[in-house]
């Protein structure tokens, strides 16, 4: 199967173009390609799963240049304090609103918010480790959906244990892998 040509002036509709697009352009290039995606609710509905203790991580495509991912939220859920274990990260919110906390370490090394941020449906975030560490938490008064495409996979994380007040090396999961196969 060929691949779909793609202008920066052509919208991206579906997720199976959404992934052929990403396999033949360059990261730097990743965040404008998500600011083009005009994908329906109810195509990404077909990959969430929900669960009302934790927020769930849902695989749609892992190759060895990007993971794309999406995380199902149900209210008031949020992630840890974390950073990406090396990996880029962008974030388009499919369908809710967000905060989204930028924290960085003093020179105790204690952790010290820097930035808070107010994310919605469509608007696209980016997150480096250089950047300092984040937390999202869904705001919305109900259920939300973000897509997370990470240059290279994410295996595993440090997290922000807040009683101990250290991080923690974490291995990542999916709670399901449903991925596009072209």
């Amino acid at each position: 199967m060929s691949k779909p040509i793609y202008s920066k002036n052509e919208s991206i509709c579906t997720l199976p173009d959404l992934v052929s697009v990403l396999q033949v352009k360059q990261r730097s290039e990743y965040g404008a390609i998500l600011k083009k995606m005009k994908i329906s609710i109810q195509e990404f509905e077909k990959y969430a799963t929900w669960s009302d203790t934790c927020y769930t991580r849902n695989c749609i495509e892992e190759n060895s240049d990007f993971e794309l991912i999406l995380i199902c939220w149900s209210k008031a859920q949020k992630t840890a304090i974390h950073d990406h274990g090396g990996e880029e990260c962008w974030v388009y919110v499919v369908d809710g609103d967000y905060g989204e906390n930028i924290y960085e370490k003093n020179d105790q090394g204690e952790l010290k918010r820097v930035k808070s941020l107010k994310i919605k449906s469509g608007d696209v975030t980016y997150m480096i480790d250089f950047m300092g560490f984040h937390n999202l938490e869904n705001r919305s008064k109900g259920r939300a959906m973000s897509l997370h495409l990470y240059a290279n996979p994410i295996k595993k994380c440090n997290v922000y244990d807040a009683e101990k007040k250290v991080f923690v090396r974490k291995e990542l999961f999916y709670d399901t892998i449903e991925e596009i196969h072209q």
